[in-house]
């Protein structure tokens, strides 16, 4: 029955027009590496469910035909990086486009591939993969668009050119109208300037009149995904006069897009934006901290759950909830849910899990201990060894619990020596504690497939990120969506879904990472041990109560509908006659 009643599609959406996102990298399939992490899961995670929801969208991002990188991880822990090469012709089919972009006054054409997204009732959002790797381009600008964040700020800044400008030139190839660009974090911003020179019909940017200004404005909107100054690209005049052009980022310069004499790309896309939001509540008050100028509204990620809750979770939920796939929000019925069925399920998950370790590593797992999963990009921030402070109260808790089992995973960009030593010195801190009570184990080359694995199969997530660097992240509302409980600090997404003792528990505030340490080893030890090991029945209660609360919320299908109610389609730029639609179709 459920499956006969459509969302929204192309035909009957409220309000007509196309969005076109823009994003640096998207999780399009697991075979295509055309991601490394958070960002790109997000992009891709919010395309799957404006496919699924009928939103009339295109997606562009660079082809990235050397991926991101496969990571090798040796015996003592040091991390080497291979190439992951792949033809888009394997998944993409090409289009007969062309456009170009003048890059350090060299004209670089570009092409298309087209890849169909299709959604859950045959709606699809077509995502094009920008490629300059032509046989009229020079040498290196065949290779623009090969590496995913590869290269120094010369290579970024001239990526940035061929996305950004060349993306938007390409959907006027392509004959798209376009009404909403949405540029997914500051690496898409040079679209503004495209759409400028549009405006102006190919004259002089300091020609340029408010007017103008805001016309380009009335047709765009941005996503910030970073909570530090050092986050956001930044290119000197030099790069920015010399890569894009002397009139170029003089201009830029006039419109206030400079900050301490570095193009800011954050800076153009909220001075060309008519919207602009953070991906966290928390993540809104840092941006508006940094830019006060701005309005910076929030709109907390999500996951797309049928890509994220395992196949176990999925022929439960079906039983019980069958209408959560349609609307996410029937996910708070899970609240319903047997607890033994959930513990059953769910211990299902967890042998999927351990057989990819023992396939990988050689090492045999039991499942009736407690495993905890720590997997993210390994930046220091992180502080993935924030557990191993205390080292012996890490190993009179493990013994306390009967066992404890700890997974960690996550690549150290290939330039970040801090993180490559972070990852390092966790193997080396495994190595000395790993005895018959604690195992601890690091996956290597941590992608798509082994996340899907660890947030549904491990007992409890945890992320120890110094506040306030985690502007939202989203590994955690994947294991919640498998009622998977976290143990975290209380930044980003958690602050909003920590429930203490009902979806997971938080690490307190502390001056240092000492005293944040404590709590976090007086948490293990006084609330998640003693529940998991002597009342499972209350462990069952305690992930139904976890899928259901944040289960129901933190997903892509709240959250795209949350992007055209507020940011595509907002009430004040609908015309009059189809306000009364868009309230009836909410």
């Amino acid at each position: 029955m459920e499956n006969s009643i459509k969302p929204f599609s192309y035909e009957t959406f409220p309000v007509s027009g196309l969005v076109a996102y823009f994003s640096m990298e998207i999780a399009i399939n697991p075979l295509m590496p055309t991601y490394s992490g958070g960002l790109g899961m997000l992009a891709g995670d919010t395309l799957r469910s404006a496919a699924d929801l009928g939103v009339p969208l295109v997606a562009f991002t660079l082809a990235h035909r050397k991926g991101y990188f496969q990571q090798h991880l040796n015996g003592s822990g040091e991390q080497s990086e291979e190439v992951q090469p792949w033809n888009p012709s394997d998944f993409c089919k090409e289009e007969p486009a062309r456009i170009t972009v003048s890059v350090e006054e060299r004209v670089v054409t570009v092409r298309a591939w087209r890849h169909e997204l299709v959604g859950r009732y045959g709606h699809v959002v077509p995502i094009y993969l920008l490629d300059t790797d032509l046989d009229e381009n020079a040498g290196l600008d065949r290779g623009l668009t090969d590496h995913l964040y590869g290269g120094d700020t010369n290579y970024r800044l001239q990526q940035e050119i061929v996305l950004g400008m060349g993306g938007a030139r390409m959907a006027n190839a392509l004959g798209l109208t376009v009404n909403v660009y949405h540029m997914n974090e500051g690496h898409a911003a040079l679209l503004t300037l495209a759409l400028l020179e549009g405006q102006l019909g190919g004259g002089p940017l300091g020609a340029a009149t408010e007017s103008d200004i805001a016309q380009v404005r009335r047709k765009c909107v941005f996503t910030t995904h970073t909570p530090v100054p050092a986050g956001h690209d930044r290119f000197s005049m030099e790069q920015a006069s010399r890569i894009l052009g002397g009139d170029r980022a003089a201009r830029l310069e006039k419109l206030g897009c400079f900050h301490e004499g570095l193009l800011n790309m954050t800076l153009i896309a909220l001075r060309f934006s008519r919207y602009a939001n953070a991906v966290a509540m928390q993540h809104g008050k840092v941006s508006r901290a940094m830019f006060p100028e701005f309005p910076v509204d929030s709109i907390t990620n999500g996951v797309h759950a049928p890509t994220w809750v395992c196949e176990p979770v999925q022929q439960m939920l079906d039983a019980h909830v069958p209408a959560w796939r349609r609307d996410n929000l029937y996910l708070r019925n899970a609240i319903d849910l047997p607890e033994q069925e959930i513990l059953k399920t769910h211990m299902r998950a967890k042998e999927v899990l351990l057989a990819e370790v023992a396939s990988r590593t050689g090492l045999v797992l039991n499942p009736r201990v407690l495993t905890l999963g720590f997997a993210r990009r390994a930046a220091t921030y992180k502080r993935a060894s924030l557990l191993f402070t205390d080292p012996e109260r890490l190993l009179k808790i493990a013994t306390q619990a009967g066992g404890l089992q700890i997974l960690y995973a996550g690549k150290a960009h290939p330039q970040d020596i801090p993180g490559k030593a972070l990852i390092h010195d966790v193997i080396e801190v495994a190595r000395k504690l790993s005895n018959d009570m604690l195992r601890i184990v690091y996956l290597e080359n941590y992608a798509w497939d082994l996340g899907a694995l660890l947030t549904a199969g491990v007992d409890v997530w945890v992320n120890t990120p110094r506040r306030p660097y985690e502007a939202s992240g989203t590994s955690g509302m994947k294991a919640a969506l498998n009622g998977v409980p976290s143990l975290s600090i209380l930044d980003g997404w958690w602050i909003e879904g920590c429930i203490e003792g009902v979806t997971g528990w938080a690490i307190e505030d502390g001056a240092d990472d000492a005293e944040e340490s404590v709590s976090l080893y007086n948490k293990l030890e006084r609330a998640v041990v003693p529940l998991y090991r002597d009342v499972p029945e209350k462990w069952g209660r305690l992930m139904r109560t976890t899928l259901a609360f944040n289960g129901s919320f933190f997903n892509t299908n709240r959250m795209v509908k949350q992007y055209t109610r507020n940011s595509y389609y907002p009430v004040n730029l609908i015309e009059p006659a189809k306000v009364e639609e868009a309230a009836y179709a909410d």
